[in-house]
């Protein structure tokens, strides 16, 4: 392999260095540069990543990073490969699982919630900040009223918006920066960059080098990478693609048309690239159904 250290946009990368009991301090230190000050964490425990609806016919969740700080606070951390065109209302799903499970049996619970973090750690920019020509890094969320105050500060979604970091070694002032530097560069150096030498992210560089990884481990790699390119290039492809013949057309209904026609090209596609279904319907938003027909 060309690269030194992992692909931190990996599922097998992105766990390695923060979903381990020994890379707790990781994601500690990571979430911190984001998080207010008064939800600063000091420990956190992984929670099962896995959320099953209430009933067996609805839909599961599947959290990259599920975990929850001993006051309670709920964190979950996705990493998002590939363009999704609902993820904002994924995440939002998503943050509705936490929140339910926090419901008490009786009557005698008074609905007090313990906060409920997203994190959206994102390979492409959504569409409304590229048209508006927004190029934030960091986008924080909250439920706001018409005066744009705070109306419940217990929900928060935090998406990074990789695309748009474009600072380099010396222009690195805060953690937060060096944070983002590192996920996106991570896969691109050879060196430990000068402004990176302190220990939690040297601690980082050692377990992030693949010349270290047993025989397994680098297998195992491997095919993460490659799952990980496949995908990507499938979907910016197709998306790349229909966005073209979308201005070509320059009607809803065709643009409609063209949606659908492009969900079914890219689960066409992922078929022949071997992922199953349920990553499939994850990824295009068709019904399971539907993706299993194209199977026959």
């Amino acid at each position: 392999m060309k690269e030194k250290y992992l692909n931190l946009f990996t599922d097998y990368g992105f766990k390695r260095l923060f979903g381990e009991e020994d890379s707790k301090d990781n994601l500690i230190a990571f979430l911190n540069t984001l998080l207010p000050q008064k939800h600063q964490i000091q420990a956190l425990n992984f929670t099962h990543n896995e959320k099953l609806g209430a009933t067996q016919l609805d839909r599961r969740a599947v959290f990259d990073l599920n975990c929850t700080s001993p006051s309670g606070e709920h964190f979950i951390v996705e990493i998002q490969k590939a363009k999704q065109k609902f993820f904002k209302d994924r995440s939002v799903y998503y943050a509705s699982f936490p929140i339910q499970q926090q419901a008490e049996r009786g009557n005698d619970w008074d609905f007090e919630l313990d906060a409920v973090y997203t994190i959206g750690i994102l390979d492409f920019e959504f569409d409304e900040d590229k048209s508006a020509g927004n190029k934030d890094v960091v986008h924080t969320v909250q439920l706001k009223n018409q005066h744009n105050q705070v109306f419940y500060d217990k929900c928060m979604f935090i998406y990074l918006t990789m695309p748009n970091f474009t600072k380099t070694e010396d222009e690195l002032d805060t953690d937060q920066d060096k944070w983002l530097f590192l996920f996106k560069n991570l896969h691109k150096l050879h060196d430990i960059p000068r402004r990176l030498q302190q220990q939690i992210f040297l601690r980082i560089f050692e377990k992030a080098s693949i010349a270290k990884f047993t025989p397994t481990e680098r297998q195992t790699y491997e095919a993460s990478l490659k799952y990980y390119r496949d995908m990507k290039n499938v979907i910016d492809t197709h998306v790349e693609e229909a966005e073209i013949r979308g201005e070509e057309r320059g009607i809803a209904k065709g643009r409609e048309e063209g949606r659908i026609q492009e969900k079914l090209e890219i689960a066409k596609t992922l078929i022949r690239k071997g992922f199953d279904n349920d990553m499939i319907v994850e990824l295009t938003d068709l019904p399971s159904d539907q993706i299993q027909s194209l199977r026959k």
